[in-house]
């Protein structure tokens, strides 16, 4: 090796989490995306007909709001207007959901599931409630009302 190579970076060392305070397995960011995936994994191993868990949740909310703006559903479900207008493009696409204009706003587009969709939906609707039962096997049932509780507190 010539006096001119290339020298590796250096790794630097591990820091102790006291000498910052930031310990990432105490942070809400991480374990929330941590248990979300646990839930997203479970949700994929039992619901069987190619949906998301965030197009499930789109066709659960239409199924309580019947027919709805796009823009209002996607504040329901707390997706941004780009991640709605996809995930309504792509059930559109599957035919699990209906799109008209609104009669007295011809500029806004109204969703509502298909009959196809409300179908598909009720097949898998006990499997969803399994999965948020998996999700939180290792809770008490006062731990469970209690997450739930919480969780809904700090949206």
């Amino acid at each position: 090796m010539s006096d001119h190579a290339e020298k590796e970076p250096e790794t630097p060392p591990a820091a102790d989490p006291r000498a910052h305070g930031y310990v990432l397995d105490e942070q809400i960011g991480y374990l929330l995306r941590k248990a979300y995936q646990r839930n997203a994994v479970l949700f994929g191993e039992k619901v069987q007909c190619g949906l998301t868990p965030t197009q499930f949740a789109v066709m659960a909310r239409l199924t309580e709001l019947g027919s709805v703006s796009q823009n209002q559903l996607g504040r329901t479900v707390g997706l941004d207007v780009a991640t709605t207008k996809g995930v309504v493009d792509r059930l559109h696409a599957r035919g699990l959901i209906e799109t008209a204009r609104d009669p007295n706003d011809r500029r806004r587009q109204m969703i509502s599931l298909s009959e196809a969709g409300w179908h598909l939906f009720e097949e898998n609707a006990l499997i969803g409630i399994e999965v948020s039962n998996e999700t939180l096997a290792p809770l008490t049932q006062s731990e469970r009302r209690s997450l739930l509780k919480i969780l809904k507190k700090i949206q």
